[in-house]
């Protein structure tokens, strides 16, 4: 289990810091962003990074937090098994 969190903890440390591409736009955005930037401010395209940034996470976010709250109840009940398993072996007097 621990082998399987360092691999994981490695992938996400790998993948931040290789966020040059995420900041990236889609033609369409780099487009709009272009024409706003006429007069030398770049305040759209920040903004417009951010938002992208903030859709992409979103779902990674939900999806963590879904299985974090399965792991927390699974991990309540399997010690509540095995506590009612030790009750059980000592009525029996094993």
């Amino acid at each position: 289990m621990k082998n399987i969190v360092r691999k994981i903890i490695l992938l996400v440390t790998l993948l931040a810091l290789n966020t040059s591409q995420l900041w990236a736009q889609c033609a369409m955005c780099r487009g709009s962003v272009e024409s706003t930037m006429g007069n030398g401010r770049n305040n759209v395209g920040i903004g417009l990074n951010v938002g992208i940034m903030y859709l992409f996470i979103m779902p990674y976010l939900i999806v963590f937090a879904v299985a974090f709250m399965w792991y927390r109840t699974s991990r309540k009940t399997r010690e509540e098994q095995r506590l009612v398993a030790a009750q059980v072996r000592r009525a029996m007097g094993n």
